[in-house]
Protein backbone atom coordinates (compact mmCIF):
# COMPACT_ATOMS: atom_id res chain seq x y z
CA UNK A 1 0.00 0.00 0.00
CA UNK A 2 1.00 3.65 -0.28
CA UNK A 3 1.31 6.27 2.45
CA UNK A 4 0.48 9.88 1.64
CA UNK A 5 1.52 13.04 3.48
CA UNK A 6 0.29 16.50 2.46
CA UNK A 7 2.05 19.78 3.14
CA UNK A 8 1.94 23.39 2.03
CA UNK A 9 -1.34 24.53 3.51
CA UNK A 10 -1.69 27.81 5.36
CA UNK A 11 -3.46 31.13 5.51
CA UNK A 12 -3.58 33.47 2.55
CA UNK A 13 -5.57 36.50 1.47
CA UNK A 14 -8.07 36.33 -1.34
CA UNK A 15 -6.29 36.52 -4.68
CA UNK A 16 -3.19 34.88 -3.32
CA UNK A 17 -1.57 31.55 -4.18
CA UNK A 18 -0.50 28.38 -2.41
CA UNK A 19 1.13 25.19 -3.62
CA UNK A 20 0.22 21.95 -1.91
CA UNK A 21 2.48 18.93 -2.03
CA UNK A 22 1.74 15.28 -1.37
CA UNK A 23 4.63 12.92 -0.71
CA UNK A 24 4.03 9.23 -1.37
CA UNK A 25 5.94 6.32 0.09
CA UNK A 26 5.61 2.56 0.16
CA UNK A 27 4.71 2.05 -3.50
CA UNK A 28 5.61 3.74 -6.74
CA UNK A 29 3.21 6.50 -7.62
CA UNK A 30 2.81 5.26 -11.18
CA UNK A 31 0.58 2.47 -9.83
CA UNK A 32 -2.10 5.03 -8.96
CA UNK A 33 -4.37 7.61 -10.41
CA UNK A 34 -4.07 10.56 -8.00
CA UNK A 35 -6.54 13.15 -6.85
CA UNK A 36 -7.09 16.13 -4.59
CA UNK A 37 -10.26 16.55 -2.56
CA UNK A 38 -11.32 19.13 -0.02
CA UNK A 39 -13.70 19.26 2.89
CA UNK A 40 -15.07 22.38 4.56
CA UNK A 41 -16.58 22.24 8.07
CA UNK A 42 -20.01 20.63 8.02
CA UNK A 43 -19.77 19.72 4.34
CA UNK A 44 -19.04 16.62 2.32
CA UNK A 45 -15.64 15.85 0.86
CA UNK A 46 -15.58 17.34 -2.64
CA UNK A 47 -13.52 16.58 -5.70
CA UNK A 48 -10.97 19.22 -6.69
CA UNK A 49 -8.66 17.71 -9.30
CA UNK A 50 -7.25 14.41 -10.55
CA UNK A 51 -4.48 13.20 -12.81
CA UNK A 52 -3.87 10.00 -14.70
CA UNK A 53 -0.99 7.69 -13.87
CA UNK A 54 1.24 9.31 -16.48
CA UNK A 55 0.14 12.82 -15.61
CA UNK A 56 -0.88 13.50 -19.19
CA UNK A 57 -4.60 13.66 -18.43
CA UNK A 58 -5.95 16.06 -15.82
CA UNK A 59 -9.46 16.73 -14.57
CA UNK A 60 -10.86 19.62 -12.54
CA UNK A 61 -13.97 20.60 -10.68
CA UNK A 62 -15.72 23.50 -12.38
CA UNK A 63 -15.18 25.65 -9.29
CA UNK A 64 -11.39 25.53 -9.63
CA UNK A 65 -10.93 25.22 -13.38
CA UNK A 66 -8.57 27.91 -14.66
CA UNK A 67 -7.25 28.65 -11.16
CA UNK A 68 -5.77 25.35 -9.91
CA UNK A 69 -3.22 23.10 -11.59
CA UNK A 70 -2.59 19.49 -10.62
CA UNK A 71 0.74 17.90 -11.48
CA UNK A 72 2.82 14.94 -10.48
CA UNK A 73 6.49 13.97 -10.50
CA UNK A 74 6.55 10.19 -10.61
CA UNK A 75 10.33 10.07 -10.32
CA UNK A 76 10.06 11.86 -6.98
CA UNK A 77 6.82 10.16 -5.93
CA UNK A 78 5.20 13.57 -5.52
CA UNK A 79 1.81 15.09 -6.30
CA UNK A 80 1.19 18.84 -6.38
CA UNK A 81 -1.69 21.29 -6.47
CA UNK A 82 -0.89 24.86 -7.49
CA UNK A 83 -3.72 27.09 -6.33
CA UNK A 84 -3.96 30.60 -7.77
CA UNK A 85 -6.45 33.43 -7.33
CA UNK A 86 -7.71 31.84 -4.14
CA UNK A 87 -11.16 32.72 -2.87
CA UNK A 88 -12.66 32.50 0.63
CA UNK A 89 -14.84 29.63 -0.57
CA UNK A 90 -11.66 27.61 -1.20
CA UNK A 91 -11.17 27.40 2.57
CA UNK A 92 -11.11 23.72 3.54
CA UNK A 93 -8.93 20.81 4.55
CA UNK A 94 -7.29 19.49 1.40
CA UNK A 95 -6.58 15.78 0.98
CA UNK A 96 -4.55 13.89 -1.57
CA UNK A 97 -5.73 10.41 -2.49
CA UNK A 98 -4.58 7.42 -4.52
CA UNK A 99 -6.79 5.23 -6.71
CA UNK A 100 -5.57 1.74 -7.62
CA UNK A 101 -8.31 1.15 -10.13
CA UNK A 102 -10.03 2.86 -13.02
CA UNK A 103 -13.32 3.90 -11.48
CA UNK A 104 -14.73 7.41 -11.48
CA UNK A 105 -12.01 9.92 -10.71
CA UNK A 106 -14.28 12.48 -9.08
CA UNK A 107 -15.86 10.57 -6.21
CA UNK A 108 -14.14 9.81 -2.90
CA UNK A 109 -15.31 6.20 -2.90
CA UNK A 110 -13.04 5.46 -5.88
CA UNK A 111 -9.90 6.19 -3.88
CA UNK A 112 -8.14 3.63 -1.76
CA UNK A 113 -5.58 5.64 0.20
CA UNK A 114 -5.75 9.08 1.78
CA UNK A 115 -3.42 11.52 3.44
CA UNK A 116 -4.18 13.23 6.73
CA UNK A 117 -5.06 16.55 5.11
CA UNK A 118 -3.69 20.07 5.20
CA UNK A 119 -5.67 23.18 6.12
CA UNK A 120 -6.08 26.01 3.63
CA UNK A 121 -7.68 29.22 4.89
CA UNK A 122 -8.43 32.11 2.56
CA UNK A 123 -9.40 35.43 4.12
CA UNK A 124 -11.39 38.11 2.34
Amino acid sequence: QVQLVESGGGMVQAGGSLKLSCAASGRTLTDYRMGWFRQAPGKERDFVAATSRSGISTYYADSVKGRFIISRDNAKNMLYLQMNNLKPEDTAVYYCAANRGYSSYNIPQSYDYWGQGTQVTVSS
